[in-house]
């Protein structure tokens, strides 16, 4: 595939795969169905379908497959500017522990039992940002931060924020089961609401990572050329890890703790793109909604009548992948 025409390429599958996504279910509703009833919207006509069909479309399906291109997109992103950030094709969102810290405020909420929708969001997205920022202060060596260290505190956050998690998941008692299953990540209780919210988050944070595009290419070539080239590296990564953490924390509050996305799609993406970041952004965030529908087409119809966690079919493709990374650049790694 050439290079320019990788993001066309990306955009018609994209479209191709959203049509997908709404027809595919426990109930299959023909693409020249589903394009009617999105006619009818514009253009009100007389009508062949049912009202069970119209819930599924519009109430359903639509807005789980805009939050599921929304995520996919945002964690592609993020993956991007953390490898660049590091330098280091094995980085991805997670890597500063703000999913477990986003995990540890939903799981709070949910072993207290707490009622109302909109409180698992609010806590999972303030543990994300306070594990990003808890790592950041720990990195600082005076004025600056270390790579190193953010890297090493990452860790360190994570693990701890992961053992509060499974302490609370000993004592949730009755809530076991629903904490289990958010912690795995799914798309199951998408709604418009959420996709009002997701929507505005992923845009200005891909909008901002997109902006500092020829900074994260520079930035390739290690901290001291960046800044020599002019690059205010400090600057930079606050406003990286400010990003990263609002997509990861949006991600993980509607969704779970979803791994693998941030990063497989860079690296697939960059052998179409190669390294520029003003081709790769844009075509991992189409790439990434891609990957993240099909994802979650297989866990709503691989089992008749149950659905998985999108989390686990994002791992089952994500673990091979990250050890063939692993066995392919193990002489850059180690």
């Amino acid at each position: 595939m050439k290079r320019n025409a990788t993001l066309p390429v990306l955009a018609a599958a994209l479209l191709v795969t959203v049509v997908m996504s709404i027809a595919i279910g426990q109930v299959w509703i023909a693409p020249q169905k589903i394009a009617a009833m999105l006619l009818n919207l514009v253009v009100p006509t007389n009508h062949t379908w049912s009202e069970a069909e119209a819930i599924i479309i519009f109430q359903i399906r639509l807005p789980r497959t805009f939050m599921a291109l929304l995520v996919g997109a945002g964690l592609a992103v993020a993956g991007v500017a953390m490898q660049a950030l590091f330098k280091n094709p094995l980085a991805d969102p997670y890597v500063l522990g703000a999913s477990s810290g986003a995990g540890f405020g939903a799981a709070l909420i949910i072993s207290l039992g707490v009622v109302g929708a909109i409180y698992i969001p609010v806590a999972a997205f303030a543990g994300a940002v306070i594990a990003t920022f808890t790592v950041y202060a720990l990195s600082m060596i005076g004025p600056r931060s270390s790579v190193t260290l953010l890297l090493l505190s990452g860790i360190a956050i994570g693990t701890f924020f992961s053992a509060l998690i499974s302490y609370l998941m000993f004592v949730a008692g009755q809530n076991l089961t629903a904490l289990v299953f958010w912690l795995m990540g799914g798309l199951w209780a998408s709604t418009w609401q959420y996709v009002e919210i997701t929507f505005p988050v992923i845009l200005v944070a891909t909008i901002i990572l997109y902006a500092y595009a020829r900074d994260l290419n520079l930035m390739l070539s290690g901290e001291e050329s960046a800044q020599h080239l002019g690059v205010s590296v400090e600057s930079l990564k606050k406003i990286l890890l400010v990003t990263v953490s609002f997509i990861v924390g949006v991600a993980v509050a509607f969704c779970g703790i979803i791994g693998f996305v941030g990063l497989i799609v860079p690296h697939v993406v960059r052998t179409f793109t190669g390294p520029d970041h003003r081709a790769l952004i844009p075509a991992s965030a189409l790439f990434g909604g891609i990957l993240l529908i099909w994802a979650d087409i297989v866990a709503r119809s691989a089992i008749p009548g149950e659905e998985m966690p999108v989390g686990i079919i994002t791992a089952l493709l994500g673990a091979p992948f990250f050890m063939y990374l692993v066995r392919s650049r193990r002489k850059n790694i180690f």
